[in-house]
């Protein structure tokens, strides 16, 4: 156990664009309203997005963690007023494609030479993250990542620290998909669900909310949405982000995320001062 909790000085960060899908959420502007109990979820909401960036025929054939990826992506870049290429990215989920994986074992393990080359192609995990650098024409950097239970958090992190650490504002888009087959019974998670936020370490004038995180050591702690909320993500593995989202929705409020065993980051969330901003240098 630890003596003592450690706390690292707390960093400014900026968040630009805000985005989330789905099936329950289908769009900031609504999920925001549903978020502070002002609507209720839609009741014929799309199953599946679908993303301008990419075409028809591709769209059609893209799998789910593509098209969920490329939504929330767009979406956050537009309510950022950014250029999708232009930013770097962090890409995070929890268990990538489920489904593809489901179909390469079972294929393997019956009519291996059966194998999809296109499937296969789309099982690695940093699949989405290709479809968007191709889609957008971005050669700006970017980052897959996947830390279990801890994924949601550690993204953020990556993302706070790239923006700080190269002085400028980065994409981090995360998602996850419903388990089949035999792993749904060893892998909790269903429904679709993806979020994305553009966070900046330097206030612009597309600056929105005002958050200040920094590092605890202490044992994990998630912060949990509010009651009936984590039933919007639909029992998704990414359902974690909720109570950001929940909390930028409010426009104020304390978030946590553990990131390690005995790691949590913790953040103050704001919205911002618009006359702060436009008087920043």
């Amino acid at each position: 156990p630890l003596r003592s909790e450690r706390v690292m000085t707390a960093t400014s960060a900026y968040i630009e664009g805000v985005a989330i899908w789905s099936e329950k959420l289908p769009g900031w502007d609504a999920a925001r309203r549903i978020l502070c109990g002002e609507m209720d979820p839609p009741q014929d909401a799309p199953k599946r997005p679908s993303p301008n960036l990419l075409p028809p025929t591709e769209r059609r054939r893209a799998p789910d963690t593509v098209t969920i990826a490329l939504e929330v992506g767009t979406l956050a870049c537009a309510h950022a007023q950014r250029d999708p290429s232009s930013l770097p990215s962090v890409f995070a989920s929890t268990h990538g494609d489920l489904a593809i994986t489901d179909y390469l074992c079972e294929t393997l393990a019956s009519t291996p030479l059966l194998m999809s080359p296109t499937r296969f192609h789309n099982s690695v995990h940093n699949a989405a993250a290709g479809y968007w650098a191709i889609a957008t024409g971005s050669t700006q950097p970017y980052t897959a990542l996947s830390a279990g239970r801890y994924t949601f958090g550690s993204a953020l992190l990556e993302a706070l620290v790239q923006a700080q650490c190269d002085n400028e504002a980065v994409l981090l888009i995360a998602y996850d998909t419903a388990a089949r087959g035999p792993l749904a019974t060893v892998v909790d998670s269903t429904g679709q669900f993806g979020c994305a936020l553009v966070v900046n370490c330097r206030p612009s004038a597309n600056s929105k909310y005002l958050l200040q995180w920094q590092m605890r050591a202490s044992k994990a702690t998630h912060s949990e949405a509010g009651s009936g909320i984590h039933a919007l993500a639909n029992g998704n593995a990414m359902a974690s982000a909720l109570s950001m989202f929940e909390t930028i929705a409010r426009t104020t409020g304390h978030v946590s995320y553990a990131v390690a065993p005995t790691m949590n980051l913790e953040l103050e969330i704001a919205v911002m001062d618009t006359q702060a901003v436009q008087a920043a240098p």
